[in-house]
């Protein structure tokens, strides 16, 4: 068994929708980004590839290539998973956590995890889907951008 850690942030941009692990959040401003900046799925992949020691996101769909222009991130896990299958390893767990002072996100928290457990071809009791704030503190804090920080297991 092997651990991957993935570290993702993004600035917000009111022009750009809001997605978070493959769900469209209502009424919020969006994440500026290459593709559609989904800090949820982007650390979960920087997460998987380190595990398999693969690199990570922006090596495998760099950011000026107009292939992953706009790009949903539920795909790009999709592509990272069949990476580290390929690598002869499968997806056992992965644990993730939002951090934005808003929009508030446990609605959509099930929905999430569903949609990463189904990019992962995983049962949706192994995908760990959390939110917390920076309680003012920082870009962060101050609601400038979101960021996500998961952990992989693989074996």
């Amino acid at each position: 068994m092997r651990t991957g850690l993935g570290f993702d942030v993004h600035p917000f941009d009111p022009q750009r929708p809001l997605v978070l692990g493959g769900v469209r959040i209502p009424d919020a401003s969006g994440l500026a980004g290459h593709s559609d900046a989904d800090v949820l799925c982007h650390a979960i992949a920087d997460a998987l590839l380190g595990a398999v020691a693969l690199g990570d996101i922006g090596t495998h769909f760099p950011d000026d290539d107009p292939a992953w222009k706009d790009a949903s991130s539920i795909r790009i896990l999709a592509d990272v998973r069949e990476t580290v299958t390929g690598a002869g390893y499968g997806v056992l767990s992965v644990d993730a956590t939002l951090v934005l002072e808003r929009p508030k996100v446990a609605p959509y928290v099930d929905d999430m995890r569903e949609n990463i457990a189904a990019a992962l071809e995983v049962e949706r009791s192994i995908v760990s889907v959390k939110a917390t704030r920076a309680e003012g503190l920082g870009a962060l804090g101050r609601a400038e951008g979101a960021a996500c920080l998961a952990i992989a297991l693989v074996g």
